[in-house]
């Protein structure tokens, strides 16, 4: 039976990212946001403290830490500022974790270790312009001749299309449809080709750069098609699984940062001569924001749980997923109104808090796509 109470690693690692972003995040988080500005240097330092290698075994220079204290590490980044979240688990569980699943052990001891120390920044390339859920449509082509493949084509909303260092992109080798004719590429920055386009303007996660990744006769060698020709989709489904557990664990660290920000508030804020948390109406609120929150806590512990032990995660994955990004937004919607007039401005963190939420039930499948993924597994 699984214990629900942090391990050891899981306190020392929460402390550790408090102390961190207490200096390197918090101070700069409205700075980040009001500009869209992608602190890169921040990922340099989590490298240094291992935790853009979390998952990753210690023989490639990572942590070797389970899904317990990932899970951990994602929702203690997120309670300060979301989009450090965001990014730190589209490196981990994206990038680095397709090639740690997929990769041979050449291409593992090549990327791993500089994936781990964020001596080289993850991005991963799936979603495209017309083909957001219906990924088995991707225009993005790989034309074989001799010993290199020829990709042209455009992917976007992709989590550091412009600044990863290398970028694990998935592109069609068969039929449009076929879900065996997608084949997965590691492609270096650099490589002639391959370049980052347009930088999104979003409503939320401001300081996650996400872009788009251009590919103009991008000659790949064969070395580099991970895993075997035509499985790229495959492998993605797979790795979408594990990713989303990711996207559970940044709705916690949301959803518990406006929690803890509104039970403060409801304290201190006076109105006809009482705190604000005396009165039913926001009680109330307090008492199902919590439940909500701790329920999806459960499902996601669980869905790590069954991860850790290489079980099938699809379901409790989705279940995860859906319900814990769904909450997140309630949550925030809910903190905003207990802040009243001032959950509307940027003076409070609420708001941001807010804004982050959204993306939750969005990336790395709809809560439409998790509800599809939940009743073909429940019906099977």
């Amino acid at each position: 039976m699984f214990d629900f109470n942090l391990n050891e690693n899981q306190q020392l690692i929460a402390e550790m990212v408090r102390n961190f972003g207490a200096k390197e995040i918090t101070p700069f988080r409205k700075e980040w946001d009001d500009n869209s500005h992608f602190p890169i240097e921040v990922f340099k330092k989590l490298g240094e403290l291992g935790l853009m290698g979390v998952l990753v075994p210690t023989e490639y220079g990572g942590s070797g830490f389970g899904y317990n204290e990932y899970v951990t590490a994602i929702l203690e980044l997120t309670k300060m500022d979301p989009s450090i979240g965001l990014s730190m688990a589209a490196h981990n569980s994206l990038c680095t974790g397709h090639i740690m699943m997929f990769g041979t052990e050449d291409q593992k001891r090549k990327y791993l270790p500089k994936l781990a120390s964020c001596e080289w920044l993850g991005a991963w390339g799936l979603t495209e312009p017309n083909t957001g859920s219906d990924a088995g449509n991707m225009r993005t082509v790989a034309v074989k001749e001799g010993e290199y493949y020829i990709l042209n084509g455009a992917k976007n909303f992709i989590t550091h299309g412009i600044s990863g260092d290398v970028a694990v992109v998935i592109a069609r080798t068969g039929e449009v449809g076929d879900s065996h004719g997608m084949t997965a590429f590691i492609i270096e920055r650099g490589t002639p080709g391959f370049k980052g386009g347009r930088k999104e303007d979003k409503l939320g996660m401001r300081a996650s750069e996400t872009a788009e990744m251009i590919f103009e006769d991008c000659k790949v060698h064969e070395s580099q098609v991970l895993g075997k020709v035509g499985d790229g989709f495959i492998q993605s489904m797979k790795i979408l699984d594990g990713g989303r557990i990711s996207i559970a664990a940044l709705s916690l660290g949301i959803a518990e940062g406006a929690l803890e920000a509104s039970i403060q508030y409801s304290k201190e804020r006076h109105q006809f001569n009482k705190p604000i948390s005396s009165f039913q109406g926001i009680s109330f609120k307090l008492a199902d924001m919590a439940t909500q929150l701790e329920a999806a806590k459960l499902l996601t512990f669980k869905a790590a749980d069954l991860k850790n032990r290489g079980e099938k995660v699809t379901l409790a994955g989705a279940q995860a997923k859906l319900y814990a990004s769904e909450v997140c937004v309630s949550i925030s919607n809910e903190a905003v109104q207990i802040f009243g007039g001032y959950g509307f401005t940027k003076d409070y963190p609420v708001e941001k808090f807010y804004r982050d939420s959204k993306l939750c039930t969005i990336g790395e499948g709809t809560s439409e796509i998790q509800k599809l993924v939940i009743s073909r597994e429940i019906l099977k």
